[in-house]
């Protein structure tokens, strides 16, 4: 009697990022060369978590042969998450159970992950998982030369753009403000802000971890470039700003900022009601005006243009080895299991380094306060960072020190040095960049 083939199925979580169906690309195309049948499961865990299975349906080669040069995802994507509510979870392994899978690929994120690790554990250990971890955040915990998938394409769509801006800022002598996505991390402002040469970029990183943002913190870096950039001839630029700035800022400062805001039950601002480069553009102008100054600020966001734009030939190439990659992790997962050899491993985050795969159990890159997957921020003491910093144009220890710069900038925000000192000097002292040696 022949050996049943394997079973595998496919399902992505949490927003697009380039190179998605690159990943459904070559796993599907190496399983079915294995001899496996494989199953695409549309839009993440959502149906599972009904028990629903109807719309699972058979990936064939013709199906995605050509799929890797696509943006956005021929399965689609949720954020719909089996681990909430136990009927939920219940539902989810009743339904991986009805469709016979033995082995499971999900793409996606932290959350992603995370509920595959424990939809996987509730389900005895069948199906094993391959997690491909993907976000243009780059906040997942790989190592620091290691990217998440997507986040490069996105950094190359966001430079072309932010670039395009820098052009149009020079000449009509405005501002724009740029809001990235990187919620809990600012390697993508950073990364577009720094290959674009934009005028400065403001990252969480650039402050002291262990405190809130204060937004007036943050108002005051950018008014302080403007009257820097004036006093030098150039009354323009772009800033660079993470959105998860916002989400370090203090209760109060957004009450007080924002007093016709939409409020929650407690009577705060709703953090989803903070949109930061119309905020920061008016506050800044606000600012600038009482300094004697009409400065043209555009607020623009940048984020959905970039997580479905079709993947360089970088990611292209880093997805296929991944999906290659989850396959064969799954391979030689399931002859372990087969073999009664570490029974116990129900599945992995996979990675390639230095060109070669590396799978990551689940639980070992854990928060241990938290349970959940560490984030990777953005180091301030890494001399990529240093780079950043050394080009971008904002206030910095020279401008306290030097007396003629120093009266310059003052004398273009109206104030004299030792004012404009008192006023401004604590953005520099408090700045995690050091001063030059």
């Amino acid at each position: 009697m022949s050996t049943p083939p394997i079973k595998l199925g496919i399902l992505c979580g949490g927003g697009p990022a380039p190179g998605m169906n690159s990943v459904i690309c070559a796993a599907t195309i190496e399983a079915i060369n294995s001899g496996w049948e494989v199953y695409g499961i549309p839009d993440g865990f959502s149906d599972l978590m009904n028990g629903d299975t109807s719309r699972v349906h058979p990936l064939t080669l013709d199906d995605v042969s050509r799929i890797h040069l696509q943006g956005g995802s021929v399965l689609f994507t949720s954020r719909a998450n089996p681990t909430k509510k136990k009927e939920s979870l219940d539902n989810t392994v009743a339904a991986i159970k009805k469709l016979g899978l033995d082995a499971l690929v999900t793409i996606g994120g932290d959350d992603t992950g995370y509920s595959a690790s424990i939809v996987a554990a509730a389900a005895g250990g069948r199906p094993r998982v391959a997690h491909v971890p993907k976000t243009i955040d780059n906040d997942l915990p790989l190592p620091g030369d290691v990217p998440t998938f997507g986040y490069q394409t996105a950094r190359h769509v966001g430079s072309e753009q932010v670039s395009n801006l820098m052009t149009d800022a020079l000449t009509t002598r405005r501002w724009y403000f740029v809001v990235a996505m990187g919620r809990q991390a600012g390697h993508l402002a950073q990364g577009i802000g720094k290959s674009s040469g934009a005028t400065l970029t403001v990252i969480p990183e650039d402050f002291d971890a262990q405190k809130p943002i204060r937004l007036d913190h943050v108002v005051d870096i950018l008014e302080a470039a403007i009257y820097k950039r004036i006093a030098h001839g150039r009354p323009y630029g772009v800033a660079v700003l993470a959105e998860g700035l916002s989400l370090r800022f203090p209760q109060e400062d957004l009450d007080r900022a924002m007093p016709n805001g939409e409020r929650d039950d407690h009577g705060h601002v709703r953090l989803s009601e903070v949109h930061l480069h119309r905020l920061l553009s008016d506050l800044v102008k606000q600012r600038c005006a009482e300094r004697g100054h009409k400065v043209t600020i555009v607020a623009k966001n940048i984020g959905y243009e970039l997580r479905s734009a079709p993947p360089i030939p970088f990611d292209i190439e880093y997805t296929r080895d991944l999906g290659f990659g989850a396959i064969e992790y799954l391979r030689n997962l399931l002859k372990k299991q087969d073999s009664d050899a570490d029974g116990d491993e129900v599945g992995s985050m996979v990675t390639i380094q230095r060109g070669e795969l590396v799978p990551l159990r689940f639980g070992t890159f854990n928060d241990p306060a938290t349970g959940r997957p560490r984030v990777r921020t953005v180091n301030p003491q890494s001399e990529a960072y240093r780079v950043a910093r050394e080009y971008q144009i904002r206030l910095d220890h020279d401008d306290m020190h030097h007396a003629e710069r120093l009266a310059a900038i003052a004398a273009t925000a109206n104030m004299s040095p030792t004012a404009f000192r008192d006023r401004y000097g604590y953005i520099v002292e408090q700045d995690v960049f050091p001063a030059r040696g």
